[in-house]
C-alpha cells in the first residue's frame, strides 16, 4: 500500500493554559494511504510529549525512514516508544480496510473551559450549544483565587450541569485535599490527575477518603502506563487519550479484558484523529459519562472532511 505524509500546524484561537504551561498551536502529521485500487484512508499522528508520547521531531524522523510501500507487518512493528505513530498508522490502515463505520451509540461531550476567571463567562455559549458537562483547568493560578472561582462557577452553572476539575498533576497532597474539601457537591463529577504520575499511591489514598471521585490522565498516557496503573490497583476513573495511548487493537484488548471506568479524551487532533478516537470511545467508553471531545471551539475554523483537510492544512 502506498502512502504519504504531511506535517501541519494549527493555531489555537487563544493560548491554552495548563499546569504544563501555555500552548499556542497544535502540530502533527496527517497520513494518507492508497491501495492499488485507489481506495484512500487517512490517519493522524498527534504527539503530546509532555504527556509521555514521542515528540513531533521523533515522529517525523520515523516517517521519513519508512519505505514508500507499507505492509501490515511494518505497522504492527512500530515500537511502543512511538505511541502516537502506532495510533496514526494503525487507524489509517483500519480506515482503508473497513472504511468509516458509524458510531455504535450517540456520544455526549465535555466542553473545555479556559483556565481562570474566563471560565465564568465561557461556559454559557457552550451550554447554549447543548453541553451539559464542562472541564475546567486548575493548578494554573493561585490556589485560594481558584477555590473562590470554583464557588462562583458552581453557583452560575445550571443544576443539570456537571463540572470536571483537571489539575494536570500540578497539586500537592494538601492542595488536592483543599480542592476535595470544596468539591462536596453533586455538580463536581471528578477531580482529574491531582498529583504527579509518580504519586499513584497517594492518589489512591485521596480516592479512598473522598466523596468526589479521582480520575487518572497523565498517569495513564500510554498503554504501558495504563496497564501498570491497573496492575498496581487503580480502580477509579481512567481518562484515556487514544491518539497518544498507542495501538488501538491493543487498547481494545485491554479494555475488553478489564472492566474499567473509561472516559476518552481529545489531544486537540484534527477531524481525522478525532474520528478514530470517537470510534474507540463509542465502543469502549463509559456510556454514562461525557467524552472529552468538546474542544472544537478552541480553533478558528471548523474541522473539515479528510480529503479537504489534506489539501488545506498549513504545513510546518
Amino acid at each position: 500500500m502506498q502512502w504519504e505524509f504531511r506535517p501541519y500546524r494549527r493555531p489555537f484561537r487563544q493560548p491554552i493554559n495548563t499546569h504544563h504551561g501555555e500552548w499556542r498551536d497544535r502540530t502533527g502529521i496527517i497520513l494518507r494511504l492508497t491501495t492499488d485500487l485507489g481506495q484512500v484512508g487517512y490517519g493522524e499522528v498527534a504527539p503530546l510529549p509532555w504527556f509521555g508520547s514521542e515528540t513531533l521531531e521523533q515522529a517525523l524522523e520515523f516517517c521519513q525512514q519508512l519505505p514508500l510501500h507499507l505492509t501490515a507487518d511494518l505497522i504492527h512493528a512500530i515500537p511502543a516508544t512511538l505511541p502516537a505513530c502506532q495510533f496514526g498508522f494503525e487507524s489509517a490502515w483500519n480506515t482503508v480496510e473497513a472504511g468509516d463505520c458509524p458510531l455504535s451509540y450517540p456520544l455526549t461531550f465535555s466542553g473545555l473551559l479556559p483556565a481562570g476567571q474566563a471560565a465564568l463567562t465561557a461556559w454559557k455559549p457552550l451550554w447554549q450549544q447543548g453541553y451539559r458537562t464542562f472541564k475546567w483547568k486548575i493548578s494554573v493560578g493561585d490556589l485560594q483565587d481558584e477555590l473562590q472561582l470554583l464557588t462562583q462557577l458552581v453557583a452560575l452553572l445550571p443544576p443539570d450541569c456537571r463540572l470536571r476539575l483537571d489539575a494536570n498533576g500540578g497539586l500537592t497532597y494538601n492542595q488536592a485535599q483543599c480542592w476535595l474539601d470544596q468539591c462536596d457537591t453533586s455538580q463536581i463529577e471528578f477531580l482529574e490527575q491531582p498529583l504527579s504520575p509518580a504519586q499513584l499511591a497517594l492518589m489512591q489514598e485521596l480516592a479512598a477518603n473522598s466523596v468526589t471521585p479521582i480520575a487518572l490522565d497523565e498517569s495513564i498516557a500510554t498503554l504501558a502506563h495504563l496497564q501498570a496503573c491497573h496492575h498496581d490497583g487503580w480502580r477509579g476513573i481512567y481518562v484515556i487519550k487514544p491518539a497518544i495511548v498507542g495501538s488501538p487493537a491493543q487498547l481494545r484488548q485491554f479494555c475488553q479484558q478489564h472492566a474499567i471506568d473509561a472516559v476518552f479524551s481529545s489531544v486537540f487532533e484534527t477531524a481525522i484523529g478525532r474520528q478514530a478516537g470517537l470510534q474507540l470511545a463509542a465502543e469502549l467508553g463509559n456510556r454514562d459519562r461525557a467524552m472529552g471531545y468538546g474542544i472544537t471551539h478552541w480553533f478558528n475554523h471548523a474541522d473539515l472532511e479528510a480529503d479537504l483537510l489534506w489539501q488545506t492544512l498549513s504545513p510546518i
